[in-house]
């Protein structure tokens, strides 16, 4: 009987090639599409998770005022770590891990490379697989380092790099006692290197260290059935109990389960809630619509040929066929076109995987040598023809004999059909899919093209490591001198990112509720506006050359002078928590340092009267960007000789803050493309059905003087009346989910009307270049072919 169904389905296949084909194809985009989300989900879900004891691993986060509003961040105090271990007998070990740049040398090789410090056991916790060395013994050592097996290669080229020596910073020499297995894409960690924590002592980083500091972040190992939530409840005044009542007392730590820190990192109200999930949940629900939707596409297409197929289940039954035998064969040959499709799917995935793994940012693969990869692989392919064929299956097999062989069965003008509601569910997640993308794009450029406040073209930095900070003005002079820049200013942060905050100042006209104001803290030397292009509205510029109290002095941008209450800022005194005086020399407009996405927060630009990390300055715009490059090259290289010249534009530093935006614009475009070329598949499927049923009626009008124009007008009026059904069901949907995604933002666009005016001409535009071919075929078919059987 199998055989007999199997010869039966392949038959079928065959004698219609082009409706095979077109079945076929559509299926299988469907399933491509599915399995490219599918695994990027996978991926997402993976991070932080192949650890051996991941389910009692937990990242420390701190939970405190910050303006009026409970803020959490996951940097803690490295005192943390040993108090946990020395008075917290549920846990079986804390380690801190804080990442940094050095420059690594061996022989006349130099790499400024990612690292990080780390507490001795930090491997033993975070068990990354090392190829040489012991994960308990390798950090031993305070001159130990521990590197990844690329960053060997880098080092040591393919011979072994265990016992060689490697100088870090131009100061101290390391001994290589570990080789790591390259770190997995999945994974929170980016280092190259690791570093016993003791160097940090040794560094002097370690200074002034309190209880309040937030410098490392803190990894808990919880010993086998303790409790996570007792933990986190126990844990959570560990801060408040070292520090003194009114310093701080507000400060609590909780913990965050490491496999749940890449998916869940937005806070609300001090608590974690949601995050990264919220696209991946976007995502499933995308993947299964667009199965959903091929699989509507094969119902479409095959109750499209009923009557061919109705003639042969009549037949079938009348010699004695029972239901469940047509129904069992009309599934089998859905799961045989299934088995087809996933097969072309799979091959269009492999080839497909390096265009997809640059949109998403990360590399993905199909672990064939997995037995559950082909467990799911079956249940995914037998899930996907049982869904496209139980319809077809079903509908064919209860057609009754007499009425089939009279050609009585068919209802071609009922209001309402399955496959008209199909295809009204095809449109509907299709035009959403439109509408979403142009919010989402229209919400990226209204971002992008929000004034920062300073001048983001043509502005460099460099972090100043070496001898940089000791040969500062000769630097800056022959840079300005050769023509490579117009102006240069040394900061103690780059211009893009936010390396301190404070808290605790006051005053005039200020209350005690204001000490808990976090203002963001930026550094600057002279030429600082100059060389930013920041724009100053009040005051003057900080200028430490011509004015030694600079070094005092603060600039307040306008969100500051706002929550400050100042109406006349300039001239004013600020009063730090520790007795220091600040005064105010200016009021600088706002600019963006963080998120591009949320409003400004208050910040204060200080006098640079210590170290800085970071040299800004400004191309001339005179000569082409690579001169400038070149001559500020050789500069660096000339005065800064062990360091190698590394330079980021602010510009492009910048539009990394919108990646993970792009990226899901980019996929919500590319899938919603997918997603309106497989439903033009099923208005095709449809639009073919229906001139089938309306041949002889279509020959009919024709004989009676209907000209071809009105003919394919009468047959394209039934599908756009279905889109724009789809159009009025879809846009309030998409209008809710829309609204809701943008409430992520605080700065953000509103829905406008037209967007789904846009999304609804498009829809119908699409609609009608799909369903012309067979409306004007149908008009144009001979009428005496199709009226020779009357």
């Amino acid at each position: 009987m199998i055989k007999s169904f199997l010869k039966i389905a392949f038959r079928n296949l065959w004698r219609n090639k082009a409706f095979s084909a077109i079945n076929i194809s559509g299926l299988a985009i469907g399933m491509a599409a599915a399995m490219l989300i599918l695994l990027w989900i996978q991926n997402e879900f993976s991070y932080d998770r192949f650890y051996t004891n991941t389910n009692r691993i937990a990242l420390l986060y701190n939970r405190d005022m910050n303006n009026g509003k409970l803020d959490v961040w996951s940097n803690t105090c490295g005192l943390v770590a040993p108090e946990l271990k020395k008075s917290y007998p549920e846990v079986e070990d804390a380690v801190r891990f804080r990442t940094v740049f050095f420059l690594t040398s061996t022989g006349d090789k130099h790499f400024n490379t990612e690292g990080a410090f780390a507490d001795s056991t930090f491997l033993s916790v975070l068990n990354f697989p090392l190829l040489e060395g012991s994960p308990k013994s390798s950090l031993n050592d305070n001159h130990s380092i521990v590197i990844t097996q690329s960053f060997a290669i880098k080092l040591f080229g393919n011979t072994d790099a265990m016992g060689k020596t490697v100088r870090i910073d131009s100061a101290e020499n390391f001994k290589v006692t570990g080789v790591l297995k390259d770190l997995p894409g999945n994974t929170r960690f980016t280092y190259q290197y690791l570093l016993p924590w003791s160097y940090i002592t040794r560094l002097g980083w370690d200074r002034g260290q309190n209880w309040t500091s937030t410098n490392a972040s803190t990894y808990v190992l919880l010993k086998q059935g303790a409790s996570m939530a007792a933990f986190d409840q126990k844990v959570k005044n560990i801060v408040k109990s070292h520090i003194n009542q009114g310093d701080g007392s507000a400060r609590e730590i909780f913990v965050q389960p490491l496999a749940r820190e890449h998916l869940y990192s937005k806070s609300e109200n001090g608590h974690l809630v949601g995050g990264r999930i919220e696209t991946v949940n976007l995502f499933i629900t995308i993947a299964v619509f667009i199965l959903l939707i091929a699989c509507i596409n094969f119902m479409n297409l095959s109750t499209a040929r009923s009557e061919k197929r109705a003639k042969e289940a009549g037949i079938r039954k009348v010699i004695g066929a029972h239901k469940n035998s047509l129904i069992f064969q009309y599934i089998a040959e859905s799961t045989i076109i299934a088995v087809i499709a996933f097969a072309i799917a799979l091959f269009a995935v492999q080839i497909s995987l390096k265009g997809f793994d640059a949109i998403v940012g990360v590399p993905l693969f199909i672990n064939f040598g997995n037995i559950y990869w082909w467990l799911f692989a079956a249940g995914f392919v037998l899930f996907t023809g049982l869904l496209a064929g139980s319809y077809p299956a079903f509908y064919l097999s209860s057609f009754r004999p007499a009425e089939v062989l009279k050609g009585t069965f068919r209802k071609v003008n009922a209001l309402i059909t399955p496959r008209k509601v199909l295809v009204v569910l095809q449109f509907t997640f299709a035009i959403i899919l439109i509408i979403c993308t142009i919010i989402v794009e229209s919400q990226l450029r209204f971002a992008r093209d929000r004034d920062t406040g300073y001048n983001k073209g043509g502005l460099v930095y460099i972090f100043s490591q070496g001898d940089v900070q000791k040969n500062y003005n000769v630097i800056k002079n022959e840079l300005l001198s050769s023509g490579a820049a117009i102006s240069v200013t040394k900061t103690f942060s780059p211009i893009t990112r936010v390396w301190g905050t404070i808290t605790g100042l006051s005053w005039p006209g200020s209350t005690s509720a204001d000490k808990q104001v976090n203002f963001l803290q930026f550094q600057a030397d002279a030429g600082f506006a100059k060389t930013t292009g920041a724009k100053i509205l009040q005051g003057r510029d900080i200028d430490m050359n011509n004015y030694v109290t600079d070094s005092t002095a603060v600039l307040l941008n306008e969100a500051a002078v706002k929550i400050m209450r100042l109406k006349d800022p300039v001239g004013k005194t600020v009063l730090g928590q520790f007795g220091s005086n600040f005064h105010v020399i200016g009021v600088l407009k706002d600019f963006i340092i963080e998120s591009p996405y949320e409003d400004v927060k208050p910040m204060i630009v200080q006098g640079l009267a210590t170290g800085y990390p970071v040299v800004h300055f400004r191309l001339n715009p005179a000569n082409n960007t690579s001169v400038d490059i070149a001559k500020a090259k050789k500069i660096f290289e000339r005065y800064n000789s062990q360091y190698p010249f590394e330079y980021y534009f602010a510009d492009e530093v910048y539009a990394r803050k919108f990646r993970e935006e792009q990226q899901d614009g980019t996929l919500s475009a590319l899938f919603a493309g997918l997603t309106i070329f497989i439903s033009c598949l099923g208005l095709f499927g449809l639009a073919a059905y229906m001139a089938e049923n309306r041949v002889k009626e279509i020959g009919v009008r024709k004989v009676l003087g209907a000209s071809v124009a009105s003919i394919t007008t009468l047959l394209s009026a039934d599908f756009i009346k279905l889109v724009v059904l789809s159009i009025v069901i879809a846009s309030p949907v998409a209008w809710w989910s829309m609204n809701k995604w943008l409430q992520n933002f605080t700065y953000h666009i509103t829905v406008e009307w037209w967007v789904f005016v846009l999304a609804g001409i498009g829809a119908i535009m699409i609609a009608l270049l799909t369903i012309s071919f067979q409306a004007i075929k149908a008009a144009l078919m001979n009428p005496v072919k199709s009226l020779r059987s009357e």
